[in-house]
C-alpha cells in the first residue's frame, strides 16, 4: 500500500468474513460498545489512516482507534525501532515493583518504562511535575489520580466534577461521570462527588451566559464553594477533575488550594495541537491522567502530591508492558521530532475551514482543537445517517454525545488525506438532505 496514492475502496460492508469474525467474537464476549462491524485485518496492508478489513475493503480511519493509535497504522517512526527488538516472555511488567533494562546503561537501546517516565516528566516540566505512576489504562490512570488527591488532601471527602464529564468505567471513575446514565445506573459510587455546570463557550460572561454556569452574575461552582453561603466547605474538597478540552475552573482551585486533576486521556499527547489540552488554557493542573495515545496508563504529578508511604500505590500487573512502554516513548519522540503538534493545528484548521465552507445541510457547528474535531448535527437521526453513509464510502468516524460526530485523524495526517476525508464526509452529509 502506498499511502501517498491510497484511497478507500469498498464493496460490501460488512462482508461475509467480517460477519463471521463478529459472530465468532460474540460467542464469548460480554456485551460492550461496538461502533461498526468493521474487522481490521492486521496482516493486510495498512499505512497512515488507511487500513484493510478481512474482506479486502480499504478504509480510511479517522478515529485513530479512539485516539489510542495517534500515528495511525504501521508508522515507520514506531515500527522501525521495534523491528530489531528480540521479543521476550514475559512482556508484561509487574507493576513498578520490578525494573526492566533495555541496554548497556540507562538511556541506551529501546526505551522501556523508565524511558517513558523520563519523557513524561520532560513534557510536564512546565507544570513542575516530576513523578509518574504507570498503569494499564486510562481508567486506572484516573483512579490513581483521585487516590493521590484524596491522600494529599489530609482527609477531605468531597470532589467536584462537571456536567457531561466522562472519566472511565471502573467504579471510582464511574462516580465522576456525568454523561450518559447507562454508565453509572445501579452501580455503587464514591460518596461526596458534586457536579457543576460546564460552559463550553469561551466568550461566556456572567452577563451573557445561557449555559447555566453563571446565575445572577455568579458562577454556580463559586456559589457552591462560598465559605458563607455555599453548601460545600472548600477546605473539605479533595480535588476538582475536568477534561481540559471541556474545561473551566482554574481560578477557583487556586483560590481555595484544591487539587486540580486534568483528565488528558483523549486530549493529551499532541492531539489538540499542544502536548496537553491544558496547555491551551489558563490551567495549571496538579495531576495529569494520560493513556490512549501514550499506549499505557500514566498518572503524572509532583513528588509532594504523591504519597510518601510506598504501599499506598502499587500493582503486580500495572506498568503496561515492554512493547507498550516503548511505543509510548517512541510516540512522544516522534511528535516532538517531526513537529506533529504543528501539523495537528494546521490540518485541524484545514478540516474545519473545508467543512464550514461547504455549508452542508444539517451541520450546526464544526469545532475542535488540533485534530480533536467534532461536527454537531441538527438531530441524532441525521448524525447516525451520516456516520453510516461515511462508513459505506470507506470513512471511519465516531459518534459521541447525542448528535455529535467525532473526527480523530492520525497526528501526521496529510493535506491530501484531509481533503479526501472531507469529500467522503460531505458526500455522506449531502445524502441525508
Amino acid at each position: 500500500m502506498d499511502r501517498h496514492t491510497a484511497t478507500p475502496d469498498v464493496t460490501d460492508l460488512p462482508g461475509d468474513r467480517a460477519r463471521e469474525w463478529v459472530d465468532y467474537h460474540h460467542e464469548s464476549a460480554a456485551p460492550s460498545t461496538y461502533v461498526y462491524e468493521f474487522v481490521w485485518d492486521r496482516t493486510a496492508p495498512a499505512e497512515g489512516p488507511f487500513c484493510t478489513d478481512v474482506d479486502g475493503n480499504v478504509l480510511m480511519d479517522f478515529t485513530s482507534h479512539v485516539a489510542a493509535a495517534p500515528l495511525g497504522y504501521n508508522n515507520p517512526k514506531i515500527m522501525e525501532p521495534l523491528a530489531e527488538f528480540d521479543l521476550v516472555d514475559p512482556l508484561k511488567i509487574a507493576g513498578q515493583d520490578f525494573y526492566v533494562a533495555g541496554g548497556e546503561s540507562p538511556g541506551d537501546g529501546l526505551p522501556g518504562s523508565s524511558g517513558l517516565m523520563e519523557r513524561l516528566t520532560e513534557v510536564t516540566d512546565h507544570y513542575d511535575m516530576d513523578t509518574v505512576f504507570l498503569s494499564n489504562s486510562g481508567a486506572e490512570a484516573v483512579e490513581n489520580a483521585i487516590k493521590i488527591a484524596y491522600d494529599d488532601s489530609g482527609g477531605a471527602k468531597h470532589a467536584i466534577t462537571f456536567d457531561g464529564a466522562f472519566h472511565g468505567r471502573t467504579l471510582g471513575a464511574l462516580s465522576l461521570n456525568r454523561s450518559k446514565s447507562v454508565y453509572r445506573r445501579e452501580f455503587p459510587e464514591i460518596s461526596g462527588v458534586h457536579d457543576a455546570p460546564f460552559c463550553d463557550d469561551r466568550t461566556c460572561t456572567p452577563e451573557t451566559c445561557s449555559c447555566g454556569f453563571f446565575v445572577d452574575g455568579v458562577s454556580r461552582l463559586r456559589e457552591k464553594l462560598d465559605p458563607e453561603r455555599g453548601h460545600i466547605d472548600p477546605d473539605d474538597v479533595a480535588y476538582l477533575i475536568l477534561e481540559p478540552i471541556q474545561g473551566e475552573g482554574g481560578d477557583l482551585v487556586d483560590e481555595h488550594d484544591i487539587t486540580l486533576i486534568a483528565d488528558e486521556i483523549q486530549s493529551g499527547v499532541g492531539r489538540t495541537g499542544e502536548m496537553w489540552g491544558s496547555d491551551h488554557y489558563a490551567l495549571e493542573p496538579d495531576v495529569i491522567s494520560s493513556a490512549k495515545g501514550l499506549r499505557v496508563g500514566a498518572t503524572v504529578s509532583r513528588s509532594d502530591v504523591f504519597p510518601e508511604e510506598k504501599s499506598r500505590l502499587s500493582s503486580t500487573w500495572g506498568a503496561g508492558d515492554v512493547i507498550a512502554s516503548a511505543q509510548g516513548a517512541l510516540t512522544l519522540d516522534a511528535i516532538r521530532e517531526y513537529d506533529l503538534m504543528d501539523n495537528a493545528t494546521v490540518r485541524g484548521r484545514q478540516f474545519k475551514e473545508t467543512i464550514r465552507d461547504a455549508d452542508l445541510p444539517g451541520v450546526t457547528d464544526v469545532r475542535g482543537k488540533g485534530l480533536m474535531l467534532a461536527l454537531d448535527f441538527d438531530s441524532k437521526e441525521r448524525r447516525d445517517a451520516v456516520q453510516k453513509g461515511a462508513f459505506s464510502r470507506g470513512l471511519l468516524t465516531l459518534a459521541c454525545g447525542h448528535d455529535v460526530l467525532r473526527i480523530l485523524p492520525p497526528l501526521d495526517v496529510t493535506e491530501r488525506e484531509i481533503d479526501l476525508g472531507c469529500d467522503l464526509l460531505a458526500a455522506a452529509i449531502a445524502e441525508t438532505a
